[in-house]
């Protein structure tokens, strides 16, 4: 019987240090029956040349040009030109392990339509990881091993996006590429949650995602603080907001008011709370703050924490729990 297609769609712009790295990772993988697409985002260096040297040499690496400009008419581009059964993608600076194609296919083989596979990853950097990063795949994988990926996804993105595969008819269900939203791979772990996509457990590390200075989710306007924020309100009050509730936001720092704005521009009523004694009492974008414990005196209130002190965050989910309220359905952790 003959193993399912594998699409790996890769665009690329300007990463001729590091796509060999990714070409030989792809080259390596245990898993043999895959195409790699890679789409070149108007690169000034010699990426093309490089990729483009790999495909002569094989032939299940195609190499594009994207017509128009953007990560997501790249990827747009890739998956045009993809005919694989079962699709994922791949960041050209980042490194698979040799295990990871097969791990994928293996665990949607088992696990059926209507399902992801996902994967750990391990960030790496030549001058040293920051503790923020740190802290990040720390904090992806522990959600990644029990498939828990959705119970904190407006948190950060849930799924890394060099790092996640599902069936071709369950990726253009949910929409694919088409959306034209930033950060896009927010936008499409949002899609797929809400298509109810169920994440597959894993305790593999099947990336080496790198981070440095000038890569393009750390410099784009796209991937700003604030792009995503509004994603996350849209998704929140599509998704899971009930309007028969009361909301209320807790914490009034820069993400706090940012929130605050937002839900003000979309005529979305709130109660503000938080515990500093300073602002407690006073008027911010004409909303009263009050103190937390006024939470008691809503009715069955649904909440989206801003506070992003983790010692504050565990107070909080432990206030949370002992009024039995359930997290992604009473309360939303923002940060």
């Amino acid at each position: 019987m003959s193993k399912p297609l594998v699409s790996i769609l890769v665009p690329f712009k300007n990463t001729d240090a590091f796509i060999a790295e990714c070409l030989d990772s792809i080259l390596n993988q245990s898993y043999s029956n895959w195409e790699a697409i890679f789409v070149d985002d108007h690169s000034d260096d010699d990426s093309y040349t490089i990729v483009e040297r790999y495909a002569e040499k094989d032939t299940r690496i195609n190499v594009h040009k994207n017509e128009h400009s953007g990560i997501i008419d790249a990827l747009k581009t890739a998956y045009q030109h993809s005919s694989g059964t079962y699709i994922t993608r791949m960041d050209s600076d980042d490194i698979m392990t040799p295990i990871r194609l097969e791990t994928m296919v293996t665990n949607l083989e088992i696990y059926g339509r209507k399902h992801l596979a996902v994967g750990q990853v391990k960030y790496f950097r030549a001058d040293g990881l920051s503790d923020g990063f740190a802290r990040y795949e720390k904090w992806l994988n522990s959600l990644t091993v029990e498939g828990k990926n959705y119970s904190e996804i407006y948190k950060e993105c849930v799924i890394p996006s060099p790092c996640w595969m599902l069936h071709r008819k369950d990726f253009e269900a949910c929409g694919g590429f088409n959306s034209n939203v930033y950060p896009e791979d927010y936008d499409l772990a949002f899609r797929f949650y809400k298509a109810n996509y169920i994440c597959i457990p894993c305790d593999k590390v099947l990336l080496y995602w790198r981070d440095y200075s000038t890569r393009t989710s750390r410099t784009h306007e796209h991937y700003a603080e604030n792009s995503f924020l509004d994603l996350k309100v849209h998704y929140f009050l599509e998704l899971n907001y009930d309007a028969s509730r009361p909301l209320a936001i807790w914490g009034a720092g820069h993400k706090g008011k940012t929130l605050a704005k937002i839900l003000l521009k979309e005529n979305i009523p709130f109660f503000w709370i938080c515990d500093n004694p300073k602002k407690i009492g006073k008027h911010i974008y004409d909303q009263e703050l009050y103190n937390f414990d006024y939470l008691a005196e809503l009715q069955h209130p649904q909440s989206i924490v801003t506070v992003a002190n983790s010692k504050a965050q565990k107070e909080i989910t432990r206030y949370f729990e002992s009024q039995k309220m359930q997290s992604m359905v009473d309360y939303f952790f923002f940060c």
